[in-house]
């Protein structure tokens, strides 16, 4: 099991700007007409030494950005390029956001502070650099909600409200604007790589192997590697690891990204990055989270290929490095990884012990079949069946179904919450999270969104974490 988070005091460690030549540029934060803090995250502060600055002092910082004692002294907007729906991108870069600060947390990990609307950066492409409030809260229900399902994501730690006007395509406007903070596990993005790679940037992409090795530790080079010194290949097993998981990760909790681009996949394994995201209804593999996903390119049940396919691209930058055959073993073994992923987060979120490969993947093929065939939404599903107490039906799947989970035993504790014993379980369909705006919207109600997280972080006390690969920074 992943370790719990642990307090922290503040220890600021600025460890990217010994890269801060190549990877950013110094950026100026937007002027904001006003800061009224809307969320902040005690819970994440704490595992990092804030959670003890008055509210003045967290307004200075989030919503102004003094830059933090001993800390960078000035933001850098990172640069990176990236494929977004498969079409090479060279004009990427952070721009509306920026890294603001570095520090070790509790466990002696580096975290980053990076924001979101924080204003316009050297690779704003004519946008306004700012962020909707709308946006800000959606991010917020979307990293409470995926941390409670035991998802490896970024943390929302801080919305104020910034008292501007913003004209946007996608929701009535004028609307309101805020910036927005988050808590994450470094910032370096397959797409930083490609930006590199592209640039010819051969030593620059040395270093930032070596940092992210540093940064982001895994596992050593598995056994029969063809060649075990080989950095970059290294890098790429870790790599490959993490995301499987992240792929597996998504899939149990019936998650929908919307735009897994190489500019939106993080070395570290961690999500990041909430725009048009959805929540399955129903277990439907064709179902899309984006509008302008016509194709259905990273519609839910396509996700676990198109995250393999990203790796793929970081293997290609990293060709700079390294011949292509040790790079091509760690690609290989992304399907297997996130088969086991996929058994070891589906039994932890029923509550069962796995009884083995072959007998939990069809285990899981039969809870799939039964989701699809019956309608019945995913969240409730997993509730229904936690700890094998749903009885299954008379139809031919249910029989199937509970012929499946018949030899599954409980993990002890599993039922041992009072949240198992709620009429329903939480969800984060989109109708719910439109009422909770409308809300803000309407009345300035903040009231839903604060019940939300509560019963969110209630739900995520009920599933404790789940059992985490070896590759996956989580673990210290």
């Amino acid at each position: 099991m992943a370790p719990s988070p642990q307090d922290a005091i503040y220890r600021p460690d600025p460890c990217l700007a010994t890269l801060a030549g190549w990877i950013g540029d110094p950026v100026q934060p937007a002027p904001f007409p006003r800061t009224v803090l809307r969320f902040r995250n005690a819970r994440a502060a704490k595992e990092v030494g804030l959670h003890g600055l008055e509210e003045a002092d967290w307004l200075r910082h989030f919503g102004r950005f003094e830059p933090l004692a001993g800390n960078l002294p000035q933001p850098l907007a990172l640069r990176y390029h990236g494929h977004q729906f498969r079409v090479y991108n060279p004009e990427l870069g952070d721009g509306r956001g920026f890294l603001f600060a570095q520090m070790r947390d509790g466990a002696g990990r580096l975290m980053d502070l990076g924001t979101k609307g924080s204003g316009q950066t050297p690779w704003s492409r004519q946008g306004d650099g700012r962020l909707t409030l709308k946006g800000a809260v959606r991010e917020v229900l979307a990293t409470e909600m995926l941390e409670a399902l035991g998802v490896y994501t970024s943390r929302t730690f801080s919305v104020i409200e910034t008292g501007e006007e913003l004209q946007r395509g996608d929701e009535p406007s004028p609307t309101r604007s805020a910036v927005m903070v988050r808590l994450s596990h470094g910032h370096i993005r397959i797409g930083t790589f490609q930006r590199l790679a592209a640039l010819g940037l051969k030593d620059e992409m040395a270093q930032l192997v070596d940092y992210c090795l540093e940064t982001f530790p895994g596992p050593a080079m598995p056994d029969g590697a063809s060649e075990p010194e080989n950095k970059a290949a290294l890098l790429l097993h870790q790599v490959v690891e993490r995301l499987a998981d992240l792929a597996a990760s998504y899939m149990v909790a019936g998650f929908v990204h919307g735009v897994l681009n190489s500019d939106n996949m993080n070395i570290s394994g961690e999500s990041f990055d909430y725009g048009p995201w959805r929540w399955l209804p129903t277990w439907e593999p064709g179902f899309t989270a984006a509008y302008f996903d016509h194709a259905g390119l990273y519609a839910f049940g396509r996700q676990p290929e198109a995250i393999h396919w990203n790796c793929n691209q970081l293997a290609v930058a990293l060709r700079q490095l390294s011949d292509a055959p040790p790079l091509i073993e760690a690609l290989e073994r992304y399907p297997e990884l996130y088969r086991k992923a996929m058994i070891r987060r589906w039994c932890w979120r029923l509550g069962v012990q796995p009884r083995g490969d072959d007998e939990d993947t069809r285990m899981i093929g039969a809870c799939e079949m039964a989701m699809r065939d019956s309608g019945t939404g995913v969240d409730a599903f997993f509730f229904a069946h936690r700890a094998g107490r749903g009885k299954p039906g008379t139809g031919a799947t249910q029989k199937t179904l509970g012929a499946a989970l018949a030899p599954y035993s409980a993990v002890e504790g599993a039922l041992d919450h009072p949240y198992w014993n709620d009429d329903a379980p939480q969800s984060m369909l989109i109708d719910e999270v439109e009422a909770i705006w409308d809300g803000i919207a309407q009345s300035d109600d903040w009231s839903a969104l604060e019940a939300k997280v509560a019963a969110l972080r209630r739900m995520g006390e009920a599933l404790a974490p789940p059992p985490a690969p070896a590759g996956n920074v989580r673990t210290g």
